[in-house]
This record gives C-alpha cells, sequence and structure tokens, in this order.
C-alpha cells in the first residue's frame, strides 16, 4: 500500500490552522496497515515458506587404534608389527601371520602407523600373547616412514614391558653403513624395557639373500615359540585365502579405480596435501637424452609442479608411481586365460582387518597388474609355495614347493632357477606349462608396485615449480634368453612432452632427506657423484650458483665425478664446464674410466689430491657428500678418505676411520647411496 502524500506548510506560516490529520487518524491509519501486511503474509501457504529440514547425523567408524582390543575381539594372541618402505617387510609380517594357525595359534600383521603403540605394555593382559617385529631399515640407519612414531617412542619409552614377549627379524644391507640397525634399535629397547625375547634378532642382508635368510630365520623361530609357549604343530596346511573374490558386472565405472593410490578419482579432482597416498599428478615438461653415444640411455625428466604447492630443498628425493608395460600385462592375461576388463574386488575375510583389500578396489584386471601390483620382481618362495597347487603336473608341484622349503637343496634350487635368471611371475607361468592359478589368487599373493625414489636434480631456488630427475633406463639379457626392463625407467623414458593436448603425467609425491647443504654457504662442500650420482649435485651447484648471485660468500665447492667416456657419456658437461667458468664450482675432477688403458675412477682423483682434501676436511670443515653406488663406490671413497687421513694427517688407521665415524654423526659427511 502507498504512504498518504503528507502536507508540508509553508515556511513563513507562523501560526498553523486546525491539522487536517489528526493523531487518531494516524493511529487507525497505522493499524488498517498492520492489519493489511498480516493479512498479505499469512495468506501464504506454507510450502512458501522454506524449512530448515534437519540434517541427520552421519557417524563415521572410527579405525580401530588399539591393537589390544582387537586381539581380545577376534581371539587372537600373535602381533606381528612390520616397518616397511618397500613391501617386503609386510609381506614377511603377513607371512608369520598366516604361519601362525600351523601351531594352533591366530596371528595378525599390523601396521605401527595405525595403532598406538604405547598399549605395548597391555599385551599381558592377553594369556600367551607374543609381539613379532619385522622391521625394515631406510637409508642411512632411519626408520621406515611407517615406523617414525614407533621409533620415536621406542626412543623416549619408560614403560615397564616386564612380561611382554617378543622377536625381530630385521631387514637391511650389509652394503650401508647402518646395517641393520632398526632392527637392532628395536631388540636391544625392548630388551632393556624388560620384555622377554622369544628367539634370537634376525638379520637379513638384501644384498646377498634377503628371502633365503628370512626362510631360514623362520625356520628356527617357530620350534622356539613351541617350545617357549608348550605348543605343537597342528600340520594344518597355511594356504588359505585371506580375501575372498566378488566379481562386478553392472557397477559403475565412476565407481572403480583406474589406477588412483587411495582416494577414488582422485586423479580427476586433485587435492593436496600430495603424499603417498595422493600423489600429484605432474606433467613432464621435459624429456631428453643425456649421453652421446653407447648403448645405454641416460636421460634428464622435468617435472611441472606448480599447482601442487609441493615443496623440496635441494638433495631431496621424488617418488614416482610407475605402470607395467602393457605387453607383459597382456601376456599374463592370456596365459591366465582371464577377460583384463573384467572388473573384480578383493575383500578381506577377517571383517575386523584394517587391510579391507590387497589394493584399491574394485577395479579392472587389467588396472590391477599395470598399476597396482608387482609383475617383473622374482616371486617369493611362499608365492610359489601357495601356487603349487595350481600345477596340474606333480613334477612341477613337486619342484615348486621344494623351491619353496628351507633344505639346502630348495635352496639351491630357488637361487639358480628363480633368482639368477630373474625369472618374473610371466616368466614362471610361460616356462612351467601346466600352471595356471586362479588369476584373482595370483592378485591376491602378488606384492604392491612401489614408488621409485630418484635423487632431485634440482634446486627449488632456481626451479620453484618443477623437479628434475636424472636417471639411466635398466635393461639385461637373463640367462633364458629374456631381455628384462626396469618398470621405471622404461615407463619414465617413453614420457616425451606433448603438445597435442594430452600431456604425459606421472603421479609424484616428494621424500624428505637428510642429505643437505651447510646451513652457512660459506662452508666448503667437497661431492663425489660418478654416472647419475651427480644428480642431487645438479641441485646442489644451482643453489651455490643462486647464493652467489644473492651477494653471499659462497665457500670452496668441488666435485669429483665418474663416467666412461668423456664423448659418450659426460653427463651435464655443458652445465658443469658453466659452473666452472662461473667460479661456483671451484674444483672439477672427472674420471673417465675407460678412455684410456687403464680404468681411472673418482677415488683414484682422491688420492691424487689428498693434501688439498685434507686440507678442506681437517682444517676448513668441509662438508662431504656422497651419491651413488654404496657396494663398490661409496666404500672404495671412503678408503679414499681414511687413506687421506692416514698419510695427510698422520692417524692411524683405527683413528682415522673413528674420524671419518664422528662426521658422520656430526651431519658432515652425508651419502644417499644404493645397491
Amino acid at each position: 500500500m502507498e504512504n498518504p502524500e503528507p502536507i508540508t506548510l509553508s515556511p513563513d506560516a507562523e501560526v498553523e490552522e486546525e491539522p487536517l490529520i489528526t493523531n487518531l487518524d494516524i493511529f487507525l491509519f497505522s493499524l488498517m496497515a498492520g492489519l493489511l501486511i498480516y493479512w498479505f503474509f499469512s495468506r501464504r501457504t506454507p510450502q512458501d515458506v522454506p524449512q530448515m529440514k534437519p540434517i541427520p547425523s552421519v557417524v563415521t567408524p572410527m579405525r580401530e587404534t588399539s591393537f589390544i582390543e582387537k586381539m581380545k575381539k577376534t581371539g587372537r594372541n600373535i602381533v606381528v608389527f612390520y616397518g616397511s618402505q618397500t613391501g617386503t617387510a609386510e609381506a614377511f609380517a603377513t607371512q608369520l601371520a598366516k604361519d601362525a594357525q600351523r601351531y594352533g595359534m591366530k596371528g595378525m600383521p599390523a601396521d605401527p602407523e595405525e595403532y598406538d603403540m604405547s598399549e605395548l605394555p597391555r599385551l599381558t593382559e592377553i594369556p600367551n600373547s607374543l609381539a613379532v617385529f619385522c622391521m625394515a631399515t631406510y637409508g642411512e640407519g632411519d626408520p621406515t616412514d611407517n615406523a617414525q612414531d614407533f621409533y620415536d617412542w621406542m626412543q623416549a619409552a619408560y614403560d615397564s614391558l616386564e612380561g611382554v614377549n617378543f622377536a625381530v627379524f630385521g631387514l637391511g644391507n650389509k652394503t650401508y653403513e647402518h646395517f641393520n640397525a632398526m632392527g637392532k634399535l628395536v631388540d636391544k629397547r625392548l630388551a632393556e624395557l624388560g620384555a622377554k625375547r622369544v628367539f634370537d634378532l634376525g638379520l637379513g642382508d638384501d644384498d646377498s639373500n634377503l628371502e633365503e635368510d628370512f626362510v631360514s630365520w623362520k625356520e628356527l623361530f617357530w620350534p622356539a615359540v613351541c617350545e617357549f609357549f608348550g605348543v605343537e604343530a597342528t600340520g594344518e596346511d597355511c594356504c588359505v585365502r585371506q580375501f575372498e573374490l566378488v566379481t562386478q558386472s553392472d557397477i559403475n565405472m565412476n565407481q572403480v579405480f583406474t589406477g588412483e593410490m587411495s582416494r577414488l578419482r582422485s586423479y580427476q579432482t586433485q587435492r593436496p596435501p600430495f603424499d603417498s597416498k595422493n600423489p600429484f599428478l605432474a606433467t613432464v615438461t621435459a624429456n631428453r637424452k643425456l649421453n652421446k653415444g653407447g648403448v645405454r640411455h641416460l636421460m634428464h625428466l622435468e617435472l611441472d609442479i606448480s599447482a601442487s604447492k609441493l615443496r623440496y630443498d635441494a638433495g631431496d628425493h621424488v617418488a614416482v608411481y610407475p605402470t607395467n608395460d602393457v605387453a607383459l600385462v597382456n601376456r599374463l592375461g592370456e596365459l591366465l586365460g582371464v577377460d583384463l576388463n573384467t572388473v573384480l574386488s578383493l575383500n578381506n575375510l577377517d571383517e575386523e582387518s584394517n587391510k579391507k583389500h590387497p589394493f584399491p578396489c574394485p577395479s579392472s584386471y587389467r588396472t590391477a597388474l599395470t598399476h597396482y601390483l608387482d609383475i617383473t620382481s622374482p616371486p617369493r618362495t611362499n608365492v610359489l609355495y601357495e601356487l603349487a597347487q595350481y600345477a596340474s603336473d606333480p613334477k612341477d608341484q613337486d619342484m615348486m614347493r621344494k623351491m619353496a622349503s628351507s633344505s639346502a637343496e630348495g635352496k639351491a634350487l630357488y637361487q639358480s632357477w628363480v633368482l639368477a635368471p630373474q625369472r618374473h611371475i610371466l616368466a614362471v607361468l610361460e616356462d612351467i606349462r601346466s600352471l595356471r592359478p586362479a588369476p584373482d589368487h595370483l592378485c591376491e599373493l602378488l606384492p604392491r608396485l612401489q614408488a621409485r625414489y630418484y635423487s632431485i636434480a634440482s634446486s627449488a631456488k632456481v626451479h620453484p615449480t618443477s623437479v628434475h630427475i636424472c636417471a639411466v633406463v635398466v635393461e639385461y639379457a637373463t640367462s633364458t634368453g629374456r631381455t628384462n626392463m626396469g618398470v621405471a625407467t622404461t615407463w619414465l623414458k617413453n614420457m616425451a612432452p606433448t603438445d597435442n593436448g594430452h600431456p604425459a603425467s606421472v603421479p609424484l609425491y616428494v621424500r624428505k632427506s637428510q642429505f643437505r647443504l651447510p646451513f652457512k654457504a660459506s662452508t666448503p662442500v667437497v661431492m663425489i657423484g660418478p654416472g647419475t650420482g651427480i644428480a642431487p649435485f645438479m641441485g646442489f651447484l644451482q643453489e651455490r650458483a643462486w647464493q652467489k648471485e644473492q651477494g653471499k660468500d659462497v665457500g670452496e665447492t668441488v666435485l669429483y665425478y665418474g663416467c666412461r667416456y668423456r664423448n659418450e657419456d659426460f653427463l651435464y658437461q655443458e652445465e658443469l664446464e658453466e659452473f666452472e667458468r662461473m667460479g661456483v664450482l671451484t674444483q672439477l675432477n672427472v674420471a673417465f674410466s675407460r678412455d684410456q688403458e687403464h680404468k681411472i675412477y673418482v677415488q683414484d682423483l682422491m688420492k691424487e689430491n689428498k693434501e688439498h682434501l685434507w686440507k678442506l676436511i681437517h682444517s676448513q670443515n668441509a662438508h662431504l657428500y656422497v651419491c651413488g653406488d654404496a657396494r663398490n663406490m661409496a666404500r672404495d671413497v671412503q678408503s679414499a678418505f681414511h687413506q687421506a687421513a692416514e698419510e695427510v694427517g698422520a692417524l692411524s688407521h683405527t683413528q682415522a676411520v673413528d674420524y671419518f665415524k664422528r662426521l658422520m654423526t656430526k651431519g658432515r659427511y652425508s651419502q644417499d647411496v644404493w645397491s
């Protein structure tokens, strides 16, 4: 309703006449207006007024973090914890938990990252209980990612573990300085806290035969457990399925995994933070061959991480998730007689288990064999044992079971028939013609395809939106006449940047490292990195150049690099010579091992420069960095350091060894090595 037009008085009016509208009129008018407004709103139907619907409360099931309560609920008395970086320790833990039923016991594998490990003293609440630890050592004596919190708790723990029974099997590599450090620490700390060691610490050596070490250890471990608890083997076969097959025929394909690590459709809708369970899809912006000749293929890749918010430092590692070769996957499907496009789920028969599936499900056989399962590593003995039942020829069954046994003959057969010729599962199926396992059972048994780690070959100070990789394509002939190809490097080699709207992309995340430049730019550095060991030092040099541009006082920077031939595989030659011209690289020492009759390696050049090296180390507090082969190069380099200390520094051999061990402890001698 409109308001009535007001009556305006003349400004020079001194005396008002009787008003046209009285107070009563205003009151009545207001009353009528109020009634009209009330009528206008009250006549509207109820549906015109938006109603707030109550939000139903959704209760998300909480993951059980008490392994004690889970053991009580499921009637288990053995828990097998694993610290695993590549999946091997997890596989061993699963195997031990499965073996327990042979002895009338019930076991469960457990990821320490998923449980409250401070509950360990409560294990005494479960009669005849035992905690087993399969602990891998990562890098230079470090715990694996999933065991980091447990490691921290162990270091600070003061709880009494009186009455807790335990055993430890460590997974390590003797080529590393801190062989099996994690296994040794866990074994020592548990005993110090009062726990009872049921069986001796096992030390597996991946430089020799880790599988054989584990089999030998557990063959003695179980009799010791039986004696300790007064039980006997039941003889029950442990070839019991852990997962059941559910085929999906009419499923919406948007609900099917296509290679994602954890969250469905995470590659279509990328959301940070990005880590091992949620990798970032980085676009390949450069992929070039580094070597000028020879049969090998050495490559440099650049991956765009601008949209990821990922941060890295020079010396960190980038982890990439590769995919298996399409031809191998198709051949496997052919031998297994399975439609690779069939969608399946493998569901854990133990409903209480935190591990619901062996890999993201539902997915197709093609996706599982391409993205999730390792089909190129030699199968472990327990896999051969379980697959033996599918061989129609009794002789083949016997051979497979013999290879899985702990007998000397069986170990020798496994070594000569599987490990030496590097037979992967496809080769096994091709060479044992009567072996045709159930495809779903094979998928259950095969280990997960693991991320591959590469030392980042760039500095974020110079390349904040990309990470660089330097790698050599792995390719070798086997004694069976096959050619084995490295999974990740072959896949990366074919990652060519494209401009057709479908750029190549790589799932990745960054793993922090202790391989760091000194805090002060003025501190001298000595870098030793032959071959692709040059990778982190390209990042270091880029950063030292950036520091120099910022006007900082940059200390002496020495590089020892090695390759076969100057004109063939001198990686980053132009870049290194430019760093030298700029004064960033104060000394470039390159050993060309095969350009002359007698071979020359980086350690030989170090011995020639021992006076200068010792001066940098002892008088100028230089930081030392070694990257590359752990088995030979890293040891020979360490010997060259010892020789300099002995011959120039007048130390005894024992003193020299102790001197460089102290440098490692202080963080002045860092290694990024692999075997």
